[in-house]
């Protein structure tokens, strides 16, 4: 019985959606005054994009920036330190940069000290993934921005 009346609410609220995003009685004013911020306003460069990401504490190593697919740039960096502290602390820098960020997936290794994280994140229209892990003292964070979420945002590991 409960999986009956879970099944028709999830139903209800697909429902509910579809039809809310679907609706020919809008008046326009929502799809105009939300479109229109991101047709007039002028894409972010890779320099500017660049600016937005900040260098993780105890780098290394930095590769990059590197040109992307969808006017994109790609940086990596080789961090002296543990994985699990570097993504935390990185996950921080680009809040304090002003990103807002969401956790896809984090990972705390055993015995090993590996670990990691992949986070994405949007910055006015820029859009970025930002993917880190490692083992031991010895951590990669691969970091990819865009000016506008691309249709596929990867973000290949490339050191």
């Amino acid at each position: 019985m409960g999986n009956a009346i879970r099944s028709i609410a999830v139903a209800a609220a697909v429902i509910g959606l579809a039809s809310g995003c679907s609706s020919a009685s809008d008046s326009g004013a929502k799809g105009s005054s939300s479109a229109a911020p991101t047709g007039t306003a002028s894409a972010a460069s890779p320099a500017q994009l660049q600016a937005l990401v900040p260098t993780p504490a105890g780098t290394a190593q930095t590769y990059g920036p590197d040109t992307i697919a969808d006017n994109g740039i790609h940086v990596s960096f080789k961090v002296a330190a543990a994985p699990s502290d570097v993504v935390t602390a990185y996950k921080a820098a680009l809040e304090g940069k002003g990103w807002t960020v969401t956790t896809i997936v984090s990972s705390v290794g055993g015995s090993d000290g590996g670990g990691g994280a992949t986070y994405t994140g949007t910055h006015g229209d820029s859009y970025g993934v930002f993917d880190g892990g490692g083992f031991g003292k010895e951590t990669y964070l691969n970091v990819c921005t865009w000016p506008a979420k691309p249709a596929q945002p990867n973000c290949s590991r490339q050191k």
